[in-house]
C-alpha cells in the first residue's frame, strides 16, 4: 500500500524542531538583555524596550515559543512511533504549527507595546487567548486522535505524560483566562482580589507542573531509553510516578502566596502538597538516571546523553529546592528575593532547556536523513558552555537571594531596619553581573546549536519515514 497512510508525518516535526532552536535564541537573547538592564540601567530604552515590557516577552518566548515548539516536535514524533500510525487530523496538523507561530509573533508585538492582562505567564490579551485555545484544542484532537487509531494496544508511558500535559494546560488556560473584554486590546479578569490571585497561582504553578514538567517528562521517558539503548529502568515506577505527580501537582499553587491575604489554611495545603511532591519528582528522576544502568560508559562519548542525564540531575535539584522553599519559615526568607529567580532557572535552564536540547539533537539528524549531527564536537562544546552558564546563573542568584532576605529582615536594637532597600540593591549588583554572564554563555551555546543545525540540514533529505507496523498487524 502506498501514499499518505504508509509514512509518518515528519514534516511538522521538522518545522517545530527547527523553530525550537530559533525561538530559543530569541527568548534567551531577550533574557540576556533584561539581565543586562539590571547591571546597566541605561539600557532601559524608551517606553517599549524597558525591563517591565521585555520581561513578560522573555518568559513567554522561552516557555511557550522555545519550550512549546520542543513539546510539539517531540510529542508528535513520539506518539507516531509508539502508536505505529501516521498523525491523525489532516489539516489540523499544519494548523497547530502555523497557529502557534502566529500566537508567538502576536506576543512579540503586543507585549512590548504594553498590551497585557497583567497575569504572570498569561499576559496575552483576549483575542490571542482565543487563538491559543483553538490551536490547543486542535493539538489535543491530533494527539488523542493518533492514540485512538494506534496499531498497538499498549499506550507507552511518555504518551501518558504528554496527554496529561495537553489536558491540564487546556483546563488551566481556559479557567485562568476568563476575562471581560472592554476593547479589542483590553480586558479585565473575571475574578477579583484574593480569588484572582489564587486562580492565577493555581495556573502559574501548574504551568510549571504540566507545561514545564509533565510534558518534558514525556520527552525524558522516550528519549533517554532511546539514546541509551536501554529499556526504561522501572516501568512500574513510571506508572506510579505519573499518577502521584499529576494528582499532587494540582494542589501546590498556594505556596506562591505565603504571608498574603490568602487564608492561612489554603497556604498550608499548598505547602503540604509541595512537600509531598518531592517523592514522585525524585521517583521520576531516579527512573530516568537508572535507565543508564549497565550503559554508564556511554556518557563518556555521547554528548546527547550528557544533556539528557544532566537535565535529570537539575530536575532532581529543582524538585528538592521547590518543596523546601514552600515551607513557610524558609519562604519568609526567600520570597521576593533572587533566590526564587535562581530556583526557576535551575528548572528552566538546567532541566527544561537541557532535556529539550538533547531531544532536538537526537531528532535533527533523523529528520534530515543524516546519521548524526554535522559536528559531535560542537554538541559536546555546547553541553559544557550550557552547564557552566547554568551553574553561574543559579549560584549567583542563590547568594544574592539569601543576602537580600537577610538584609531585609535585619533590625537594629531599637527595632528599626538595619539596611535601606537601596543597600540591598547595591549588594546584589555583582551577582547580577555574574547572572548576566551565565545567560550570555547559555545563549552562546544556542547559537552554536543553530550553526550545527543548519550545517546538518544542508544537503539533507526530507523524506518521511515509513510507518513501522508491529508483528502480526497489517498496514
Amino acid at each position: 500500500m502506498s501514499g499518505t497512510q504508509t509514512t509518518y508525518n515528519d514534516k511538522v516535526v521538522r518545522q517545530f524542531a527547527v523553530m525550537t532552536v530559533i525561538w530559543g535564541i530569541v527568548g534567551m537573547l531577550v533574557g540576556v538583555i533584561i539581565a543586562a538592564q539590571l547591571v546597566w540601567p541605561e539600557l532601559n530604552i524608551g517606553p517599549w524596550l524597558h525591563f517591565g515590557r521585555l520581561r513578560p516577552l522573555h518568559t513567554n518566548a522561552v516557555i511557550f515559543a522555545f519550550g512549546g515548539c520542543a513539546l510539539f516536535a517531540t510529542s508528535y514524533w513520539c506518539v507516531q512511533r509508539t502508536s505505529h500510525v501516521r498523525l491523525w487530523g489532516g489539516p489540523l496538523v499544519p494548523f497547530t504549527f502555523w497557529g502557534w507561530q502566529i500566537v508567538i509573533l502576536l506576543a512579540a508585538i503586543t507585549l512590548p507595546l504594553g498590551l497585557t492582562s497583567g497575569k504572570e505567564y498569561a499576559e496575552l490579551e483576549w483575542p490571542i487567548d482565543i487563538l491559543i485555545t483553538l490551536v490547543w484544542v486542535s493539538y489535543a484532537l491530533v494527539f488523542f486522535g493518533t492514540i485512538a487509531v494506534r496499531k498497538v494496544s499498549h499506550i507507552y508511558v511518555a504518551n501518558w505524560f504528554f496527554g496529561a500535559f495537553i489536558i491540564a494546560v487546556a483546563l488551566l488556560h481556559i479557567v485562568n483566562s476568563m476575562e471581560v473584554p472592554v476593547s479589542l486590546t483590553k480586558s479585565y479578569s473575571m475574578y477579583s482580589g484574593v480569588q484572582d490571585a489564587m486562580i492565577q497561582w493555581w495556573y502559574g504553578h501548574n504551568a510549571v507542573g504540566f507545561f514545564l514538567t509533565a510534558g518534558f517528562l514525556g520527552m525524558m521517558y522516550y528519549f533517554v531509553p532511546k539514546q541509551a539503548g536501554r529499556p526504561v529502568y522501572s516501568y512500574r515506577l513510571s506508572v506510579v510516578h505519573f499518577w502521584a505527580l499529576i494528582f499532587t501537582y494540582m494542589w501546590a499553587g498556594p505556596h506562591h502566596l505565603h504571608y498574603t491575604a490568602l487564608p492561612d489554611w489554603t497556604q498550608s495545603v499548598g505547602m503540604v502538597f509541595s512537600l509531598i511532591l518531592l517523592a514522585p519528582s525524585w521517583g521520576g528522576m531516579i527512573n530516568g538516571i537508572m535507565t543508564l544502568s549497565g550503559a554508564w560508559h556511554k556518557l563518556r562519548d555521547d554528548p546527547i546523553l550528557k544533556f539528557l542525564i544532566t537535565s535529570l540531575s537539575f530536575y532532581g535539584m529543582s524538585t528538592f529546592e521547590g518543596p523546601m522553599m514552600s515551607i513557610k519559615t524558609v519562604n519568609a526568607l526567600s520570597h521576593y528575593t533572587d533566590w526564587t529567580v535562581g530556583h526557576v532557572h535551575s528548572g528552566a535552564l538546567g532541566w527544561v532547556a537541557m532535556v529539550s536540547i538533547g531531544s532536538i539533537y537526537y531528532l535533527l539528524p533523523k529528520l534530515f536523513g543524516k546519521t548524526e549531527m554535522y559536528s559531535t564536537k560542537l554538541v559536546t562544546t555546547h553541553f559544557w558552555i550550557a552547564t557552566i552558564g547554568t551553574v553561574l546563573y543559579i549560584a549567583s542568584m542563590w547568594i544574592a537571594g539569601v543576602m537580600q532576605g537577610l538584609m531585609w529582615r535585619a533590625v537594629n536594637a531599637d527595632g528599626t531596619l538595619a539596611y535601606s532597600f537601596v543597600e540591598s540593591v547595591k549588594g546584589s549588583y555583582p551577582f547580577w553581573a555574574i547572572r548576566w554572564l551565565g545567560g550570555v554563555l547559555f545563549l552562546s551555546g544556542m547559537l552554536l546549536m543553530a550553526y550545527n543545525m543548519f550545517k546538518t540540514i544542508a544537503g539533507g533529505k526530507t523524506e518521511d519515514a515509513p510507518v513501522m507496523v508491529p508483528a502480526g498487524h497489517h498496514a
